[in-house]
């Protein structure tokens, strides 16, 4: 309700929406799960590759605040003031720095260590982005995650320390919360765009080649759920488009993270625990099914049926926050698994094969 009180307030000439040429996504229409990352893939492909060395001089247009000043993600504060500002000028890049403040230079958000600083991932307007030179070197090729007790924390409040979202208990960096969504459809953009394309990438605990670990992949739609696409990002979509002629889906279409990942069930009902999220879609041996911790691994009951309501043979693992069902066996199709344990909220898991 206040998203929309927001936007009924602004005048409508000064909100305007990502607009990508007609028919650019036409190709993508009614799929689902890898075949439609797969298209989308075909759709942004093959960009216009820019220098390394462009890279400042197109962040004057792609990451230029309204009062002209550098949009660092890293130090700003959005509806207050931030701890320092930046002016696009040789004097505020970098440089040398010893603290924060000293000058901003060019963030590989997805560290370039991840895929052996190879072109065209290298420039690739989408995941790089300006932001103070102190604490990009904190945050270094650590992956994103979320940090209960910090080692360090920036001035605008990102954070440096153990992992405590469940999968991963490495050191992290997190983002504020006002960015989290951002950096997670820049993830599903190099996800997509280099899809089959991260043949010799390092990976690194976050990432496996260009995709996500099933961690990592759970936070980020979480990132993405609870951060919605904003009209920086908008905007930025539509300048990085005119410099590379290609477009990041995830921001013109939101939903077709859900149609990628996962939409965990169909059945819309309050008696219904929908706080799950079922991934790969679709699932070729085993389908990962995290619920949150909701359930005991002790208690629980775990079927499998079709939609006909056939029911199968369900092998399944378990631990405190996902259970792994073996589809190995299964036939191309769809698939409900019903999660019951007496007391709580059922869940009924689509499988896509």
């Amino acid at each position: 309700m206040k998203k929309l009180i927001i936007l009924l307030l602004l005048p409508l000439s000064t909100f305007t929406y990502a607009q990508p040429p007609a028919g650019y996504y036409n190709s993508a229409s009614g799929l689902y799960g890898e075949t439609l990352q797969a298209t989308l893939h075909n759709i942004i492909d093959n960009h216009q590759v820019q220098s390394y060395n462009s890279l400042h001089y197109h962040f004057e247009s792609t990451d230029r605040k309204s009062n002209n000043t550098v949009w660092d993600m890293y130090s700003d504060v959005p509806g207050g003031t931030p701890p320092y500002v930046y002016h696009f000028t040789s004097g505020d890049q970098c440089g040398n720095y010893s603290r924060e403040g000293d000058c901003y230079n060019r963030e590989h958000s997805w560290p370039k260590s991840w895929f052996n600083n190879q072109s065209p991932m290298n420039s690739d307007l989408f995941h790089l982005y300006p932001t103070d030179g102190y604490v990009n070197g904190k945050r270094s090729n650590f992956p994103f995650g979320e940090v209960s007790s910090a080692s360090w924390t920036s001035k605008n409040g990102s954070k440096l320390g153990s992992c405590s979202y469940p999968g991963y208990s490495g050191t992290v960096f997190e983002p504020i919360d006002a960015y989290k969504g951002d950096f997670a459809r820049t993830y599903f953009y190099m996800s997509t765009r280099y899809y089959h394309e991260d043949n010799g990438w390092s990976g690194s605990p976050m990432v496996d080649g260009a995709q996500l670990r099933p961690w990592a992949l759970a936070m980020m739609i979480e990132w993405h759920e609870a951060d919605p696409v904003s009209q920086k990002e908008i905007d930025r979509n539509n300048a990085v488009y005119d410099i590379q002629l290609n477009r990041n889906p995830f921001i013109d279409h939101p939903e077709y993270v859900a149609k990628i990942w996962g939409n965990p069930t169909g059945i819309y009902n309050a008696a219904i625990n929908r706080n799950i999220r079922v991934y790969p879609i679709p699932a070729t041996e085993v389908c990962e099914i995290d619920h949150n911790g909701f359930y005991d691994k002790n208690k629980v009951k775990v079927t499998l049926s079709d939609v006909a309501g056939k029911v199968y043979p369900c092998t399944y693992t378990m631990d405190e926050h996902s259970l792994q069902v073996d589809v190995s066996s299964l036939s191309g199709g769809f698939y409900i698994a019903s999660i019951t344990e007496e007391g709580k909220f059922p869940a009924y898991a689509r499988i896509v094969k």
